[in-house]
């Protein structure tokens, strides 16, 4: 498996915004995992053992006054289980959300490891035979980037660095595309890296065998994802700005369905009626006229011509308009839609 390396200076500038998602680990009781979390572990041994404690640490900003407290309790999310198995990665994951492009930065605290002292952090994680990581280990003095694919590690990437046990430091990892970056207390510690392996996937944190180690402050800066459904509507938009409404839906159980995807998103998740459900279970095509608009809802097809969602159209209506014209405008709409080709899977993405 091989991994691509960037020297030029350019990726270093690269762009991460949109929203912001910070993990107050005290949300949880103390001696639990946080919610929206979950454990997982690569390689042999026994389950890990993630969860809160309190441990004092320093603030994050540098104090306004002599008098400001320097440090404070808090609650930090920990791994203390301490199997010696060579072999044994405890991993704890956000299932919360999936993400793309991404900022992922946290402080961890190394506290103690006989075989190993090692924190770091797991991102584009699909399940626990495919992902990226990257780790410091005070033990081995130096961080490596590698990733795993169907339960197979890569080679790791990384230089010799010197890392203090006992001490709060910052590790950061910005993705773009495929470019990823990674920080150590705020300075770029190898050159940029770019791999094809995983395109978005969940974030979480990493120890290694019998280390101890204490994570704080994580916060993920993200470009939110767009649902493969209302990509297509802004797609179709962007081509006919004019379109009153535009809505997909697709089938909930087996008599009922929902708004995927709209125009107004906060029509998102909202019941559709029954012309939505004839549309995708008889490839009904339905019509209705009210204040100078019209309202068409016919079935979205697969590139099989399968019926895979129910599309929604209101457009302005013209003087004289009859049933059959607002058919075949709303139908040509349906087919810049389809132009995305997608299966009834790819709406759920």
């Amino acid at each position: 498996m091989r991994i691509f390396i960037w020297l030029g200076g350019l990726l270093l500038a690269l762009s991460v915004s949109g929203a912001e998602r910070r993990f107050n680990f005290g949300e949880a009781a103390t001696g639990t995992t946080p919610t929206n979390f979950s454990t997982a572990l690569f390689g042999i041994g026994q389950p890990p053992v993630w969860k809160t404690v309190q441990d004092e640490v320093p603030s994050a900003f540098a104090p306004l006054t002599d008098k400001a407290p320097r440090v404070a309790r808090q609650p930090v999310l920990a791994q203390t289980s301490q199997d010696m198995s060579d072999e044994h990665f405890p991993l704890c994951v956000y299932d919360g959300d999936v993400f793309r492009n991404f900022n992922f930065t946290t402080r961890f605290k190394i506290v103690s490891g006989i075989v190993e002292q090692m924190a770091g952090v797991v991102f584009r994680f699909q399940n626990s035979s495919n992902f990226y990581v990257v780790r410091a280990s005070a033990l081995g003095k130096n961080v490596r980037f590698y990733k795993v694919v169907n339960g197979v590690r890569s080679d790791p990437i990384g230089p010799a660095v010197d890392i203090a046990a006992g001490v709060w430091h910052t590790l950061a990892v910005r993705c773009e595309g495929n470019q990823i970056l990674i920080y150590l207390d705020d300075k770029l510690v190898m050159p940029a890296l770019g791999d094809n392996s995983f395109a978005e996937g969940k974030i979480g944190f990493w120890t290694k065998s019998d280390s101890v180690s204490y994570f704080t402050d994580a916060v993920v800066d993200y470009t939110p994802r767009i649902p493969v459904a209302q990509a297509m509507i802004n797609a179709v938009l962007a081509k006919q700005p004019r379109i009153l409404g535009l809505r997909i839906y697709t089938l909930v159980g087996t008599n009922a369905t929902r708004i995927i995807a709209s125009k107004e998103l906060a029509e998102i998740g909202q019941p559709g009626t029954d012309a939505e459900l004839a549309a995708i279970q008889n490839g009904t095509v339905s019509y209705g006229k009210d204040k100078g608009e019209v309202l068409v809802t016919l079935p979205l097809h697969d590139r099989n011509g399968e019926n895979i969602a129910a599309v929604r159209v209101r457009l302005k209506s013209f003087f004289g308009e009859m049933q059959d014209t607002a058919v075949t405008r709303a139908t040509t709409i349906r087919k810049l839609l389809q132009e995305s080709d997608v299966s009834a899977e790819d709406l759920q993405k």
